[in-house]
């Protein structure tokens, strides 16, 4: 793992020698393991490197291949090595040594342009081609890299983070507002919608699954990858699907492991981290290793307020998966202290920009430091399962028997009723009628009348700004739904797989908490190679026998405890001790957004009058449930987009 930084001129100009320096030394509040760069005629290329895998160590980077006259720099763990090598016909003898930076080097001397297609895993890297003369990099599909650049007519400059672009003397650092309009409008998690762009002008990001290309004064991006929803997998029985999943999903949780120092995994009670936890531990047995677990936990005095079907003390469940699965030393973190509010200033330095992810800031964080103290190189997650290996909600079960409904397979359905009826402990007089509603929403509506009042949440953006920047019509040309409301869960999860503004978010967090805490965050329910299998197999896979997320269930039978596997009435709540942890100091945050409301520097971006009735509507008193709530949800953002104008 490495912070890449790289600068081309295109006018055949030298590089200024202090440009470089600045380029590197911006990197030095990073740990590093080592630090080189290379530079020849009108290229230079740089790495801050921290070592995660085995053959890393010592690794030389930037990488010359002298016979091939080929330079990368790469930020890279490769995890198709063994098919990347039968392939390339590498030597026994040289597969355990080679590095992932000269593993895509070999692989770009045989596919060219085409190399990233070939490529699983999570990187990004560019290739100086002296031959060609041309500068070529790519990032992986779901960006799980950063990659960020500046251009203009006679140079080209790239870095894994922002600051450092900013140490070039001809990069202005100036405010984006189309960027940030986006950011504003957008109620959910996703920043933006444009993946090129920044909320600087002139710093540009590489989106996922692009690569790019300068050369002979031509600059060119092109997307390399999308998922293909065409390809279809035919099994003869359920045990088949299950035998498959666990073999693919094996593939992606033991490539994952590579590494020189510990294994982590953050661990919920829920079925996704169970299932990569249950599966890397098992790996790590073979190798004589033992998995590390983190799991956030609220403080001790903090009272459950919530719903009994929520849960914010998940230890039960952890706990019972730890002891079924074995070879796991758990660790509990409550964060004594700490909230949300104190990690602002914090979180902005590390993401370079304003962030969402407020409600789990601080444990994401402060796992992310606990690690580090532990020898953690590698920190596992399944934060992309819901929409691979644990697919199938609630919803996705109605729409599934509506279908049947409209199929006249009745015989099927009533089946299918009678399991989850039984599992759930209610009646077909209760399921029908929304499954008729569902089916047919014409006549629904038209006996109701059609009186229902749509809540719309508080606009965060300023009007005027929206209005300058059309930036409703950009998001709704983009594709972006902005409602939330899933009307088809199917076609919600081919899109997320195509969008690309869907994954941006985890990759930036990912890189920039990683290069904080010398360590990789890794996700397996992430993998290609299990989100091609899992948009593969039948719709009926996820949602049989009256079971939520049935393949998931069914596949980790004798792999996850039954109370674990089995659970579909109790959630894990990670936010709920939010206000809690803020209610010390509930008077200073109510004061700050007051100051907020009064400054200029924000009354063209952020809209003042939502802002002031939200405070209002809070009130001076806090109350743990207005974590749900979007007056909190704006007020925290707006706090977030005010602390970082004021430090621009």
């Amino acid at each position: 793992m490495s912070a890449i930084v790289g600068i081309t001129n295109s006018n055949q100009e030298p590089i200024d020698l202090d440009h470089m320096k600045n380029l590197m030394n911006a990197f030095n509040h990073y740990p590093a393991d080592d630090r080189k760069s290379w530079q020849k005629d009108r290229v230079f290329l740089g790495c801050h490197a921290q070592w995660i895998t085995p053959e890393s160590i010592g690794e030389k980077i930037p990488y010359y291949d002298y016979g091939r006259q080929l330079t990368i720099t790469s930020d890279a763990i490769i995890d198709n090595r063994n098919e990347l090598f039968d392939r390339l016909q590498v030597d026994q003898s040289q597969r355990k040594s080679m590095s992932d930076s000269q593993l895509i080097l070999l692989a770009y001397s045989k596919w060219g342009e085409d190399v990233p297609k070939h490529l699983i895993g999570d990187f990004a890297f560019m290739i100086w081609d002296e031959k060609k003369r041309k500068l070529f990099g790519a990032r992986d599909f779901s960006g799980a890299r950063t990659l960020y650049y500046y251009s203009d007519q006679n140079r080209f400059a790239f870095s894994t983070t922002i600051e450092p672009l900013f140490t070039l003397p001809y990069i202005e650092k100036s405010l984006n507002e189309e960027w940030l309009a986006e950011f504003l409008a957008i109620p959910g998690m996703v920043e933006a919608a444009d993946m090129t762009t920044t909320v600087y002008k002139s710093i540009k990001q590489l989106p996922p699954s692009h690569s790019i290309t300068i050369e002979q004064n031509k600059f060119s991006i092109s997307r390399y990858d999308t998922i293909d929803h065409s390809n279809k997998i035919k099994l003869n029985s359920n045990e088949e699907y299950e035998e498959a999943f666990q073999e693919v999903f094996q593939a992606a949780v033991t490539s994952r492991l590579r590494t020189h120092g510990e294994v982590g995994s953050q661990l919920s009670g829920g079925l996704d981290s169970g299932t990569v936890v249950s599966f890397a531990a098992r790996s790590l047995q073979e190798d004589n290793k033992r998995l590390h677990t983190f799991s956030y936990i609220p403080e001790d005095d903090f009272i459950d307020w919530t719903p009994r079907s929520y849960l914010p003390d998940e230890r039960p469940f952890i706990k019972e998966t730890v002891e079924y699965v074995g070879n796991i030393s758990d660790n509990y973190l409550d964060f004594k202290g700490r909230n949300s509010l104190s990690e602002i200033d914090d979180l902005l330095e590390i993401m370079e920009m304003p962030y969402k992810f407020f409600e789990n800031s601080f444990w994401l964080k402060g796992i992310n430091e606990t690690a580090q103290k532990q020898g953690i190189k590698i920190l596992l997650n399944g934060a992309r399962g819901n929409h691979s290996i644990s697919f199938g909600s609630w919803n996705l079960t109605i729409n599934y028997y509506t279908t049947l409904l409209k199929q006249l397979r009745w015989i099927h359905l009533y089946r299918e009723l009678d399991l989850y009826c039984f599992h759930y402990r209610t009646g077909k007089k209760a399921m029908l009628p929304i499954i008729l509603k569902k089916a047919f929403p014409q006549i629904t509506n038209l006996i109701e009348k059609n009186e229902q009042i749509q809540y719309e949440a508080p606009m965060l953006i300023n009007p005027l700004l929206a209005q300058k920047t059309n930036i409703f019509t950009k998001l709704q040309e983009s594709g972006l739904d902005m409602s939330g409301y899933i009307e088809n869960e199917f076609e919600f999860r081919r899109n997320h797989f195509t969008q690309l503004y869907s994954w941006n978010k985890t990759g930036t967090i990912g890189t920039k908490l990683s290069l904080r805490y010398s360590l990789w965050d890794r996700d397996p329910t992430n993998d290609l190679r299990v989100i091609r299998f899992c948009l593969a197999i039948p719709e009926e896979q996820y949602v049989q026998g009256g079971i939520e997320r049935s393949l998931i269930r069914r596949a980790t039978k004798g792999i996850l405890p039954e109370n674990v596997r089995l659970n579909q009435k109790i959630r894990g709540i990670q936010a709920a001790d939010v206000i809690h942890r803020m209610s010390s100091s509930w008077g200073v945050f109510i004061e700050e957004l007051q100051q907020l409301t009064n400054d200029s520097k924000v009354a063209d971006l952020l809209n003042i009058k939502s802002i002031k009735d939200a405070i209002s509507r809070i009130g001076k008193e806090p109350r743990p449930e207005f974590v749900f709530d979007d007056d909190f949800r704006l007020l925290t953002r707006s706090l977030i987009v005010y602390r970082f104008l004021s430090k621009f």
